[in-house]
This record gives C-alpha cells, structure tokens and sequence, in this order.
C-alpha cells in the first residue's frame, strides 16, 4: 500500500512538467518597452564596469501596478535578466539598455546579468 502510494505521488509531481515548461513566456503578458522613465516612474539607473555594480546592489520598492523603469550600461556584452517577469535583455558595451515594464505580480523579484552572474537590483513589489 506504502509503495502505492509514493509510485501515485511520483506520477503526480512527473506530471506537473518541469519549472521551464509551465514557466512565462517572455513577451506573451506583461508589457515591455524600451526607453527612458517616465516622471515619477519607479526607476533605477545602474552601471557595471570591471566586475562591480554601482551603485551596490539594493532595492527599488514598487507598488503593485506601477511601470518600472531599469537603464543599465555594462562595460562589457552581456544579457540583462529580470527573474519573475521573465524579461530579457541584450546589454552591448558602454550603451545604455532601457527597459520599462508593468510589475503586475507582488513579490521579491531579482534583476541579474546572466554572462557576470551579478546581482543589480531586487524589486520588492507590494
């Protein structure tokens, strides 16, 4: 009956997939553009240069709703990743990216470089 009962819960959790199948797709809802912040948008302007962040990493508090806005200007080629939100961006030498985006979800939600492993920023949306 024990062996049933582990093969049954097996088969329910096999079934959910894995985290990437059942994840977001970027782009398919939640609105994304590109450009500079708004007046009075939530907003951070973040630069890497040799390694390090600046300025250190932190967090930008944000109310449910809001459209955040995140320039980043990296010293080297390298992809901007906003977790939760699933948005992705290409971050090319010395040019700042811009990216504005409806935080539509409440959560803690971290914004890191893939290629560096670094952390900009943690979005706290309430």
């Amino acid at each position: 009956m024990r062996r049933a009962v582990v093969l049954l819960a097996c088969a329910l959790v096999a079934g959910c997939g894995p985290i990437s199948e059942t994840h977001h797709k970027p782009g398919t809802g939640h609105e994304v553009a590109t450009g500079a912040p708004m007046p009075g948008e939530p907003s951070a302007e973040i630069t890497i240069a040799g390694g390090r962040v600046t300025p250190p990493p932190g967090w930008l508090e944000v109310r449910r709703g809001q459209t955040v806005s995140l320039t980043v200007t990296s010293d080297v080629a390298d992809e901007l990743h906003v977790h939760g939100f699933d948005i992705k961006q290409t971050l090319q030498p010395g040019k700042p990216a811009n990216i504005r985006f409806k935080a539509d979800m409440s959560g803690v939600f971290e914004v890191e470089t893939h290629g560096g492993k670094l952390v900009l920023i943690q979005l706290a949306v309430k």
